[in-house]
């Protein structure tokens, strides 16, 4: 058993490159930047040859830290106790050196270190994957991991070959690691940083439409993220400026990959073959976004061009509409609906260039009407709505009004205009329907937005009235999300939620061309989608 192995050894920590010794009986990982790590007899541990060589005992370097080729000091941290016992300059040298704030006095110095080794246990612990619970309910990580051995594999590195006795795979509640195991194994891990935050206070609940805890003193550390390959080991791929390539999901299956539209989006069709281009977007608050980004939505059509634009959670009053009407410039129609049961909530749009046959409002039921919920517009083939399904709410309040009243009456609306056209339901759905549309659905059973009730409802009234979901038709084994909450960063770490959907008649689905995503647009936690429709 390596050295390196052993309870009891210090953990070494390096800007790129991050070593994790677990200290409760959790399943052993090592990580650092494209390391490989081989099954052999003892060897000592070696690091890269960029980090100096320290010859004094390890609780001396400790103290002092150790000399890097670039001038700079590393410190060695063993335990808790250690960080306890940091100098305020040697906190603030290490802190600096993992890109984390070193401002502050000691207590807080120490706070901001000790939840990042926190994190990082926690993490090598649930697999090597940078993951964060979305509901505090889902905190017990006591669970058998189950990894099967791989093959002994070659990997080209700069780093050293790191050889170790095989860890086999244990519960992490009982054993440590065992000596007698000696067959080859290997586990290449390659990490690029992802910049993600992490909560000093304890986590809440992320679920959409809950109040935004305030108050939280978080810091920005560097941290691995990861795609797990269920059949081929930990493969860990990062680019820190397209967080949405990250493969987030706490429970993956064989076969699922990330949704990138760089490399999954079909090419543009021609000319003269006749098409409309459909954008959909839940901004949260309009004029918010208008006032911070003020030409966000003029860029977007000018780099998407567009043909309808629909807008939910414009929060919108009626006195707002008409100065914000105008914004758009080459969209002459618009057709705007505003909540009167709650001022400033709630409102949805359609913005075209085309102009529509008709235009209808709501449901055309008074009880569902009131919220500015739902805008319809007749065009020549199709008919479109733009809609926003009430979110269930905390404590699930209105979960018996969603699927009792709101959603049966809109699956029998849209067959009802299905009798004359082909129908298009775009908007926030408030519904992750699978598992893969959420990234950690073990954990929000009971949260608004993924309970079996809504789940079995999204199905009953929607897509078994004949009407598809575009994006999973197109995508059946992608994991592409269209909301992450504010409260847990989780655009950073692509840890989200698919609760914004294109659903099309049965009869024109296969005149989809293209279903997508865009979620390089920020200013809102919902990022846009787009359906390209030949028509």
């Amino acid at each position: 058993m390596l050295q390196s192995l052993k309870l009891g050894l210090y953990n070494y920590i390096y800007p790129n490159s991050v070593g994790l010794i677990l200290r409760k009986p959790k399943f052993q990982v090592l990580a650092s930047v494209n390391l490989t790590i081989m099954g052999s007899k003892k060897r000592p541990f070696s690091t890269s040859s960029a980090i100096a060589k320290s010859n004094e005992p390890m609780g001396v370097a400790a103290e002092k830290g150790v000399s890097k080729e670039n001038g700079d000091k590393e410190i060695l941290v063993e335990d808790m106790e250690t960080v306890e016992k940091m100098t305020v300059p040697q906190l603030r040298v290490k802190l600096r050196s993992l890109g984390i704030p070193s401002r502050g006095t000691k207590q807080e110095l120490v706070a901001s270190l000790k939840t990042f080794l926190n994190s990082k246990l926690d993490d090598a612990g649930n697999g090597a994957v940078a993951r964060e619970d979305q509901v505090s309910s889902d905190k017990s990580v006591g669970v058998a991991d189950n990894t099967s051995k791989r093959k002994a594999r070659k990997v080209s590195s700069n780093q050293s070959d790191v050889a170790a006795s095989e860890v086999s795979s244990t519960r992490q509640t009982k054993k440590w690691v065992k000596k007698d195991n000696t067959k080859d194994t290997s586990v290449d891990i390659i990490v690029k940083q992802a910049e993600i935050t992490q909560e000093l206070s304890a986590e809440s609940n992320d679920i959409k439409g809950k109040k935004t805890v305030r108050g939280k003193r978080k810091v920005s550390s560097a941290t691995a993220s990861a795609h797990i390959g269920v059949s081929e080991g930990v493969d860990i791929s990062v680019n820190q400026d397209e967080p949405w390539t990250i493969f987030a999901h706490k429970k993956p299956k064989d076969g699922w990959i990330v949704y990138n539209p760089k490399t999954m989006r079909p090419p543009p069709l021609s000319k003269d073959t006749k098409h409309v281009k459909l954008l959909s977007w839940n901004v949260n608050g309009l004029r918010a976004l208008l006032k911070l980004k003020n030409l966000l939505i003029q860029q977007l059509a000018d780099r998407e061009d567009f043909d309808v634009l629909c807008l939910q959670e414009t929060k919108l009053q009626d006195k707002d509409v008409e100065a914000i009407k105008e914004s758009l410039s080459g969209y002459e129609n618009s057709f705007w609906t505003c909540s009167v049961a709650k001022l400033g909530y709630s409102g949805t749009a359609i913005i075209s260039r085309i102009k529509p046959l008709s235009v209808r409002y709501g449901l055309g039921i008074p009880d569902h009407d009131t919220e500015g919920r739902l805008v319809t517009v007749e065009f020549d083939y199709f008919y479109l709505l733009c809609g926003y399904v009430p979110n269930s709410g905390d404590g699930l309040r209105r979960l018996t009004y969603r699927i009792t009243e709101w959603d049966p009456s809109l699956g029998n609306y849209m067959k009802e205009l299905e009798k004359s056209k082909p129908v298009v339901l775009t908007g926030d759905l408030n519904c992750a329907h699978e598992e893969i549309d959420i990234y950690n659905p073990a954990g929000n059973k009971r949260s608004a937005g993924f309970t079996d009730e809504e789940r079995q409802s999204f199905e009953t009234n929607f897509l078994n009235k004949g009407f598809v979901d575009t994006f999973r038709k197109q995508h059946p084994g992608v994991v592409g999300y269209t909301y992450w909450g504010y409260r847990h960063g989780g655009r950073k770490t692509n840890k989200g939620w698919r609760l914004d959907y294109f659903l099309v008649s049965e009869r024109i689905a296969d005149n989809v061309h293209d279903s997508y995503i865009l979620p390089d647009v920020d200013g809102s936690d919902h990022s846009p989608i787009g359906l390209i429709l030949k028509l």
